[in-house]
């Protein structure tokens, strides 16, 4: 099982991003996606979640900021940030929580 995310990099405050997590070794359109961050010295946190049928959840910091999505065919869980700020700063890791298998982290980095 393998989940790669990609998209991570340097941002001003007000920038986008787009992360992706491409996933293999599972039946993904059945799994559960999540993306997770990780800010310097605090816990890991869930920014957003989204099941098999497309129902989502996001963290109240990025509600109507970030946007969590799929494309099965792809086996490819997606999160558009927009409005970052520098609290979003932090590795952001994506979670299959079906089977509780994680990627690997991508860095995001929002500049005042």
């Amino acid at each position: 099982v393998q989940l790669q995310a990609s998209g991570g990099g340097l941002v001003q405050a007000g920038g986008s991003l787009r992360l992706s997590c491409i996933t293999s070794g599972t039946i993904f359109s059945r799994n559960t996606m999540g993306w997770y961050r990780q800010a310097p010295g605090k816990q890991r946190e869930v920014v957003a979640t989204i099941r098999s049928g497309g129902e989502t959840y996001y963290v109240d910091s990025v509600k109507g900021r970030f946007t969590i999505s799929r494309t099965n065919a792809k086996n490819t869980v997606y999160l558009q940030m927009n409005n970052l700020k520098p609290e979003d700063t932090g590795v952001y890791s994506c979670r299959d929580l079906t089977n509780n298998y994680w990627g690997q982290g991508t860095q995001v980095t929002v500049s005042s």
